[in-house]
Protein backbone atom coordinates (compact mmCIF):
# COMPACT_ATOMS: atom_id res chain seq x y z
CA UNK A 1 0.00 0.00 0.00
CA UNK A 2 1.33 3.43 -0.91
CA UNK A 3 1.57 5.79 2.05
CA UNK A 4 1.76 9.58 1.67
CA UNK A 5 1.70 10.57 5.35
CA UNK A 6 4.68 12.17 7.04
CA UNK A 7 6.36 11.45 10.35
CA UNK A 8 7.83 14.68 11.68
CA UNK A 9 11.51 14.35 12.61
CA UNK A 10 13.14 15.39 15.81
CA UNK A 11 15.43 18.12 14.48
CA UNK A 12 17.99 17.36 17.14
CA UNK A 13 18.34 14.57 19.63
CA UNK A 14 20.83 13.64 22.30
CA UNK A 15 23.25 11.22 20.69
CA UNK A 16 23.86 8.11 22.80
CA UNK A 17 27.37 6.80 23.19
CA UNK A 18 28.52 4.88 20.12
CA UNK A 19 28.90 1.13 20.68
CA UNK A 20 31.77 -0.93 19.30
CA UNK A 21 29.51 -3.15 17.19
CA UNK A 22 26.23 -2.84 15.30
CA UNK A 23 23.60 -4.89 13.49
CA UNK A 24 23.75 -4.77 9.71
CA UNK A 25 22.07 -6.56 6.80
CA UNK A 26 25.01 -7.82 4.76
CA UNK A 27 25.94 -10.40 2.14
CA UNK A 28 28.85 -12.82 2.35
CA UNK A 29 28.67 -13.60 -1.38
CA UNK A 30 26.66 -12.59 -4.42
CA UNK A 31 23.27 -14.17 -5.05
CA UNK A 32 19.54 -13.78 -4.52
CA UNK A 33 17.64 -11.97 -1.75
CA UNK A 34 18.31 -14.88 0.62
CA UNK A 35 21.98 -13.79 0.73
CA UNK A 36 20.98 -10.84 2.92
CA UNK A 37 21.52 -11.79 6.56
CA UNK A 38 21.60 -9.67 9.71
CA UNK A 39 25.06 -9.91 11.27
CA UNK A 40 27.10 -8.17 13.97
CA UNK A 41 29.84 -5.92 12.55
CA UNK A 42 32.22 -3.28 13.93
CA UNK A 43 30.88 0.28 13.81
CA UNK A 44 32.79 2.12 11.02
CA UNK A 45 35.63 4.41 12.07
CA UNK A 46 35.68 8.03 10.86
CA UNK A 47 38.10 9.85 8.60
CA UNK A 48 38.52 13.57 9.33
CA UNK A 49 35.96 14.67 6.71
CA UNK A 50 33.27 12.12 7.57
CA UNK A 51 30.24 11.91 9.84
CA UNK A 52 28.87 8.85 11.63
CA UNK A 53 25.10 8.56 11.24
CA UNK A 54 22.88 6.52 13.54
CA UNK A 55 20.56 5.30 10.79
CA UNK A 56 16.81 5.75 11.17
CA UNK A 57 15.61 4.75 7.67
CA UNK A 58 17.50 3.27 4.71
CA UNK A 59 16.33 3.47 1.12
CA UNK A 60 16.04 0.27 -0.93
CA UNK A 61 16.69 0.64 -4.67
CA UNK A 62 17.06 -1.51 -7.77
CA UNK A 63 20.78 -0.67 -7.78
CA UNK A 64 21.06 -2.41 -4.38
CA UNK A 65 19.64 -5.58 -5.91
CA UNK A 66 22.08 -5.28 -8.82
CA UNK A 67 25.02 -5.10 -6.39
CA UNK A 68 23.66 -7.98 -4.34
CA UNK A 69 23.49 -10.07 -7.52
CA UNK A 70 27.06 -9.34 -8.56
CA UNK A 71 27.32 -5.93 -10.22
CA UNK A 72 30.30 -4.05 -8.88
CA UNK A 73 30.48 -0.32 -9.75
CA UNK A 74 33.94 0.01 -8.18
CA UNK A 75 36.86 -2.32 -7.69
CA UNK A 76 37.00 -5.79 -6.20
CA UNK A 77 34.18 -6.20 -3.65
CA UNK A 78 34.94 -6.87 0.01
CA UNK A 79 32.75 -9.17 2.08
CA UNK A 80 30.79 -8.96 4.24
CA UNK A 81 29.21 -6.24 2.09
CA UNK A 82 26.62 -3.89 3.62
CA UNK A 83 24.26 -2.56 0.94
CA UNK A 84 22.35 0.73 0.80
CA UNK A 85 23.23 4.00 -0.95
CA UNK A 86 21.09 6.41 1.07
CA UNK A 87 19.12 7.02 4.23
CA UNK A 88 18.35 9.31 7.14
CA UNK A 89 19.31 9.41 10.79
CA UNK A 90 21.00 11.48 13.48
CA UNK A 91 24.65 12.46 13.72
CA UNK A 92 26.39 10.19 16.23
CA UNK A 93 29.93 11.55 15.78
CA UNK A 94 31.87 13.87 13.47
CA UNK A 95 35.37 13.75 12.02
CA UNK A 96 38.02 16.21 13.17
CA UNK A 97 37.57 18.53 10.17
CA UNK A 98 33.75 18.63 10.16
CA UNK A 99 32.17 21.93 11.25
CA UNK A 100 28.76 21.82 9.53
CA UNK A 101 27.23 19.15 11.77
CA UNK A 102 27.05 18.31 15.44
CA UNK A 103 25.98 15.26 17.42
CA UNK A 104 22.22 14.82 17.40
CA UNK A 105 21.51 16.71 14.13
CA UNK A 106 18.81 15.15 11.92
CA UNK A 107 20.33 14.45 8.50
CA UNK A 108 19.89 12.53 5.29
CA UNK A 109 22.73 11.40 3.06
CA UNK A 110 23.86 9.68 -0.15
CA UNK A 111 26.96 7.54 -0.53
CA UNK A 112 27.26 5.27 -3.55
CA UNK A 113 29.60 2.26 -3.38
CA UNK A 114 30.88 3.26 0.07
CA UNK A 115 33.95 1.14 0.97
CA UNK A 116 33.00 1.45 4.66
CA UNK A 117 29.56 -0.04 4.09
CA UNK A 118 26.08 1.17 3.25
CA UNK A 119 22.92 2.23 5.05
CA UNK A 120 21.50 -1.25 5.78
CA UNK A 121 23.05 -0.91 9.23
CA UNK A 122 22.62 0.80 12.57
CA UNK A 123 25.55 3.12 11.78
CA UNK A 124 27.13 4.39 8.55
CA UNK A 125 30.18 6.59 7.93
CA UNK A 126 29.58 9.12 5.12
CA UNK A 127 31.52 12.06 3.71
CA UNK A 128 30.15 15.23 5.32
CA UNK A 129 29.69 16.89 1.91
CA UNK A 130 27.28 14.13 0.89
CA UNK A 131 25.12 14.79 3.97
CA UNK A 132 22.46 17.46 4.54
CA UNK A 133 19.99 18.61 7.20
CA UNK A 134 16.56 17.00 6.86
CA UNK A 135 14.15 19.55 5.29
CA UNK A 136 11.49 20.77 7.73
CA UNK A 137 8.66 19.49 5.50
CA UNK A 138 9.88 15.87 5.65
CA UNK A 139 9.72 13.20 8.30
CA UNK A 140 12.66 10.90 8.95
CA UNK A 141 11.10 8.00 7.02
CA UNK A 142 10.44 10.14 3.95
CA UNK A 143 13.88 11.77 4.14
CA UNK A 144 15.51 8.34 4.26
CA UNK A 145 13.71 7.35 1.07
CA UNK A 146 14.82 10.18 -1.19
CA UNK A 147 18.51 11.18 -1.27
CA UNK A 148 19.26 9.10 -4.39
CA UNK A 149 15.86 9.43 -6.03
CA UNK A 150 15.45 13.09 -5.12
CA UNK A 151 18.82 14.13 -6.54
CA UNK A 152 18.17 12.05 -9.67
CA UNK A 153 14.69 13.52 -10.20
CA UNK A 154 15.62 17.15 -9.58
CA UNK A 155 18.81 17.07 -11.65
CA UNK A 156 16.93 15.43 -14.51
CA UNK A 157 14.32 18.20 -14.50
CA UNK A 158 16.68 21.13 -13.82
CA UNK A 159 20.23 20.35 -14.98
CA UNK A 160 19.65 17.84 -17.79
CA UNK A 161 16.38 19.09 -19.32
CA UNK A 162 16.27 22.71 -18.04
CA UNK A 163 12.49 22.49 -17.87
CA UNK A 164 10.74 25.86 -18.24
CA UNK A 165 7.31 27.17 -17.40
CA UNK A 166 4.51 26.05 -19.75
CA UNK A 167 6.65 23.42 -21.47
CA UNK A 168 5.14 20.00 -22.11
CA UNK A 169 7.04 17.19 -20.38
CA UNK A 170 6.61 13.43 -20.46
CA UNK A 171 7.84 11.51 -17.43
CA UNK A 172 8.16 7.85 -18.33
CA UNK A 173 8.20 5.60 -15.26
CA UNK A 174 6.30 8.24 -13.30
CA UNK A 175 4.97 5.96 -10.56
CA UNK A 176 8.39 4.74 -9.39
CA UNK A 177 10.75 6.13 -6.77
CA UNK A 178 12.33 8.74 -9.06
CA UNK A 179 9.24 9.39 -11.18
CA UNK A 180 6.89 10.31 -8.33
CA UNK A 181 9.33 13.04 -7.29
CA UNK A 182 10.07 14.16 -10.86
CA UNK A 183 6.34 14.79 -11.45
CA UNK A 184 6.29 17.17 -8.49
CA UNK A 185 9.53 18.95 -9.44
CA UNK A 186 8.33 19.43 -13.04
CA UNK A 187 5.09 20.95 -11.74
CA UNK A 188 7.14 23.15 -9.40
CA UNK A 189 8.88 24.55 -12.50
CA UNK A 190 5.50 25.30 -14.09
CA UNK A 191 5.53 22.53 -16.70
CA UNK A 192 2.56 20.64 -18.10
CA UNK A 193 3.17 16.99 -17.22
CA UNK A 194 2.09 13.86 -19.05
CA UNK A 195 2.89 11.00 -16.66
CA UNK A 196 3.36 7.47 -18.00
CA UNK A 197 2.74 5.21 -15.02
CA UNK A 198 2.28 1.51 -14.29
CA UNK A 199 -1.16 0.10 -13.49
CA UNK A 200 -4.41 1.79 -12.50
CA UNK A 201 -3.06 2.38 -9.00
CA UNK A 202 0.06 4.04 -10.43
CA UNK A 203 -2.08 6.31 -12.63
CA UNK A 204 -4.19 7.37 -9.64
CA UNK A 205 -1.07 8.04 -7.58
CA UNK A 206 0.63 10.35 -10.09
CA UNK A 207 -2.61 12.24 -10.65
CA UNK A 208 -2.74 12.91 -6.91
CA UNK A 209 0.85 14.16 -7.13
CA UNK A 210 -0.09 16.76 -9.74
CA UNK A 211 0.26 15.23 -13.22
CA UNK A 212 -1.96 17.02 -15.74
CA UNK A 213 -2.59 13.78 -17.65
CA UNK A 214 -1.66 10.25 -16.58
CA UNK A 215 -1.96 6.94 -18.41
CA UNK A 216 -0.92 3.32 -17.93
CA UNK A 217 1.99 2.84 -20.30
CA UNK A 218 1.40 -0.91 -20.50
CA UNK A 219 -2.17 -0.71 -21.77
CA UNK A 220 -2.78 2.73 -23.30
CA UNK A 221 -1.54 4.40 -26.49
CA UNK A 222 1.26 6.74 -25.46
CA UNK A 223 1.80 8.36 -28.86
CA UNK A 224 -1.82 9.30 -29.51
CA UNK A 225 -2.19 10.60 -25.94
CA UNK A 226 0.98 12.68 -26.32
CA UNK A 227 -0.20 14.18 -29.61
CA UNK A 228 -3.50 15.14 -28.03
CA UNK A 229 -1.69 16.56 -24.99
CA UNK A 230 0.76 18.61 -27.10
CA UNK A 231 -0.37 18.92 -30.76
CA UNK A 232 2.88 20.71 -31.72
CA UNK A 233 4.99 18.01 -30.10
CA UNK A 234 6.38 17.33 -26.65
CA UNK A 235 9.18 19.62 -25.46
CA UNK A 236 11.03 17.22 -23.15
CA UNK A 237 11.06 13.62 -21.96
CA UNK A 238 12.56 12.30 -18.72
CA UNK A 239 12.98 8.58 -19.37
CA UNK A 240 13.15 6.42 -16.25
CA UNK A 241 12.41 3.24 -18.23
CA UNK A 242 13.30 1.93 -21.67
CA UNK A 243 11.76 -0.27 -24.35
CA UNK A 244 8.79 0.26 -26.69
CA UNK A 245 7.17 2.86 -24.42
CA UNK A 246 10.28 5.02 -24.71
CA UNK A 247 10.24 4.66 -28.50
CA UNK A 248 6.71 6.12 -28.51
CA UNK A 249 7.77 9.00 -26.27
CA UNK A 250 10.63 9.82 -28.62
CA UNK A 251 8.24 9.83 -31.58
CA UNK A 252 6.12 12.41 -29.75
CA UNK A 253 8.94 14.96 -29.34
CA UNK A 254 8.91 18.15 -31.41
CA UNK A 255 11.86 19.14 -33.62
CA UNK A 256 13.65 20.99 -30.84
CA UNK A 257 12.72 18.44 -28.18
CA UNK A 258 15.20 16.82 -25.84
CA UNK A 259 15.35 13.60 -23.88
CA UNK A 260 17.26 12.88 -20.67
CA UNK A 261 17.76 9.62 -18.82
CA UNK A 262 19.80 8.55 -15.78
CA UNK A 263 22.56 6.12 -16.64
CA UNK A 264 21.37 2.59 -15.91
CA UNK A 265 18.09 2.80 -17.83
CA UNK A 266 17.89 -0.26 -20.08
CA UNK A 267 17.65 -0.57 -22.96
CA UNK A 268 19.24 2.82 -23.54
CA UNK A 269 17.40 5.20 -25.87
CA UNK A 270 18.43 4.78 -29.50
CA UNK A 271 19.92 8.01 -30.76
CA UNK A 272 18.07 9.67 -33.60
CA UNK A 273 19.24 12.33 -35.98
CA UNK A 274 18.44 15.82 -34.74
CA UNK A 275 17.33 14.66 -31.28
CA UNK A 276 19.20 15.78 -28.16
CA UNK A 277 19.75 12.77 -25.89
CA UNK A 278 21.24 13.57 -22.49
CA UNK A 279 22.46 10.76 -20.21
CA UNK A 280 23.36 11.82 -16.68
CA UNK A 281 24.32 10.62 -13.21
CA UNK A 282 22.97 12.07 -9.98
CA UNK A 283 25.60 14.20 -8.27
CA UNK A 284 25.73 14.60 -4.49
CA UNK A 285 27.45 17.52 -2.80
CA UNK A 286 26.81 20.52 -0.56
CA UNK A 287 25.44 22.63 -3.44
CA UNK A 288 23.33 19.80 -4.85
CA UNK A 289 21.75 18.97 -1.49
CA UNK A 290 21.02 22.67 -0.89
CA UNK A 291 19.21 22.77 -4.23
CA UNK A 292 17.29 19.63 -3.31
CA UNK A 293 16.31 21.02 0.08
CA UNK A 294 14.96 24.21 -1.52
CA UNK A 295 12.96 22.26 -4.10
CA UNK A 296 11.61 19.80 -1.49
CA UNK A 297 10.41 22.72 0.63
CA UNK A 298 8.97 24.75 -2.25
CA UNK A 299 7.09 21.74 -3.64
CA UNK A 300 5.91 20.62 -0.20
CA UNK A 301 7.12 17.28 -1.48
CA UNK A 302 5.07 14.16 -0.92
CA UNK A 303 7.09 10.96 -0.78
CA UNK A 304 5.13 7.78 -1.56
CA UNK A 305 6.37 4.82 0.50
CA UNK A 306 5.41 1.52 -1.12
CA UNK A 307 6.48 -0.59 1.87
CA UNK A 308 8.59 -0.29 5.03
CA UNK A 309 10.39 -3.36 6.41
CA UNK A 310 12.39 -3.80 9.62
CA UNK A 311 16.13 -4.27 9.13
CA UNK A 312 15.92 -8.00 9.81
CA UNK A 313 13.55 -8.34 6.84
CA UNK A 314 15.93 -6.83 4.27
CA UNK A 315 15.73 -10.01 2.20
CA UNK A 316 11.95 -9.69 2.08
CA UNK A 317 12.31 -6.07 0.95
CA UNK A 318 14.46 -7.28 -1.96
CA UNK A 319 11.88 -9.93 -2.85
CA UNK A 320 9.24 -7.19 -2.94
CA UNK A 321 11.54 -5.10 -5.14
CA UNK A 322 11.83 -7.99 -7.59
CA UNK A 323 8.06 -7.99 -8.12
CA UNK A 324 8.63 -4.79 -10.15
CA UNK A 325 5.29 -3.06 -9.54
CA UNK A 326 6.55 -0.72 -6.83
CA UNK A 327 4.77 2.62 -6.42
CA UNK A 328 7.21 5.07 -4.88
CA UNK A 329 10.01 3.73 -2.69
CA UNK A 330 10.67 0.74 -0.46
CA UNK A 331 12.53 1.47 2.80
CA UNK A 332 14.05 -0.33 5.77
CA UNK A 333 13.21 0.78 9.31
CA UNK A 334 16.49 0.62 11.18
CA UNK A 335 15.44 2.59 14.28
Amino acid sequence: MTVLTKTRPARKTTAPSVPATMRAAAIERFGGPEMLQVVELPVPTLDPGEVLIAVHTAGVGSWDADMRAGWSPGGKPRFPMVLGTDGSGHIAAVGSRVRRFHSGDAVYAYSFDNPKGGFYAEYVAVAADKTAPVPEVLGMKEAGAIPTTGLTALQGIDQALHVKRAESVIILGASGGVGTLAVQFAKLRGARVLAIASGDDGVKLVRRLGADVAIDGHHEDILSTAREFAPDGIDAVLALAGGPALDQCMEALNRSGRLAYPNGVEPEPRKRRGLRVIPYDAVAGVTEFAQLNRAVTAAKLRVPIAAAYPLQDAAEAHRRLAERHVLGKIVLRVR
